[in-house]
């Protein structure tokens, strides 16, 4: 149902007779989009798709949702159903398909992943030389390869977006195989330099994208658990990756994201972050809509977070499962 703001039938009409407001409620239908990529489709200045967005949010017609600075619109999902707004709608879609707009979206969403793919793609110095002065006296992987017999089902897992590997110091010990995926040369060196220096035997290590058909070729009829570890927010269309990384787990196994919760530092987004982290139900909502089901979330403790540049943010675990296949 439309917002109760709009009392009228005109009122409505009259939000909508605009071609601007139509060709935003078009856009935000196909994609959530920020008000920058918006104003950068409609070559507008992002005051004036403020403007035209304000009435659209009153109506009900478009949601809106903060990321630090950055805001991103939807179109609300309920607003479709209404006859005057299916209409418009159509029209707006055929304005955005006229203007080339519409066809512009990929170009906007592939823009979001340029700086993850430049940010990842540059070597970092030390990771290496702290592994092998650590690799001597960590007794880690003996206490995970205990733990690990208590696992039911332990054959494969994935590394998705391995980075430097340090993932791998768990689930080597933990599982009889394990694939180990990112897309990055530089990365890739130090994971492979970190698993030659524990002298992992079991971990293959794929330079290939989630979604590339060779992954899965390796992974056969899916993983037990795929890993996706502070992945997420750097992933330009989230719900996307998710299932790539679903289609990766065999029916029955589980999926575990390891993420930020949400926050306001900006300078993350020297990281390559695209996402300033995700509220628990927006991972239980894209999870859901990946076709996961029994989603739970739970925060990670300051203390385990590493020394890192990310270990001042809040880290939370999203784990579910991908449902058996019916017989």
């Amino acid at each position: 149902m439309l917002d109760a703001a709009v009392t009228t039938r005109w009122d409505l009409y009259r939000v909508l007779a605009e071609p601007v407001r139509l060709r935003l409620l078009a856009l935000a239908a196909e994609e959530e989009l920020a008000i920058g990529e918006l104003a950068d489709l409609l070559r507008e200045s992002q005051p004036n798709i403020s403007r035209h967005l304000a009435p659209l949010k009153q109506a009900g017609l478009v949601l809106q949702r903060r990321q630090g600075t950055r805001a991103f619109v939807r179109m609300a999902e309920a607003a479709a159903a209404d006859p005057v707004v299916a209409d418009a709608l159509a029209s707006g879609r055929a304005l955005c398909e006229a203007d080339g707009s519409l066809g512009r979206i990929a170009e906007v969403v592939k823009e979001r992943d340029r700086a993850a793919r430049e940010f990842f793609a540059q070597p970092r110095e030390g990771a290496a030389e702290t592994d092998r002065a650590d690799a001597a006296t960590d007794a880690t992987a003996a206490y995970v390869a205990a733990l690990a017999r208590l696992l039911p089902e332990r054959a494969l897992a994935v590394d998705a977006g391995t980075g430097d590997g340090a993932l791998l110091d768990v689930l080597s010990p933990a599982f009889e195989h394990v694939v180990a995926v990112d897309r990055a040369d530089a990365q890739l060196a130090k994971a492979r330099a970190r698993v030659a220096c524990r002298g992992f035997t079991n971990v293959k290590i794929l330079k290939a994208e989630v979604g590339a058909p060779e992954l899965k070729e390796h992974v056969g009829r899916g993983a037990d658990v795929v890993f996706a570890s502070r992945l997420l927010h750097h992933a330009p269309r989230p719900l996307d990756l998710l299932k790539q990384l679903v289609a990766l787990v065999r029916a029955g196994g589980a999926l575990v994201v390891l993420d930020y919760a949400r926050h306001d530092d900006e300078s993350m987004r020297d990281e390559a972050d695209l996402w300033l982290g995700f509220e628990p139900q927006e991972l239980r909502r894209l999870a859901k809509d990946a076709g996961l089901t029994d989603a739970e979330v739970f925060r990670i403790p300051t203390a385990w977070c590493g020394r890192g540049k990310d270990s001042h943010l809040p880290w939370q675990v999203m784990v579910a499962r991908k449902t058996e296949k019916k017989r």
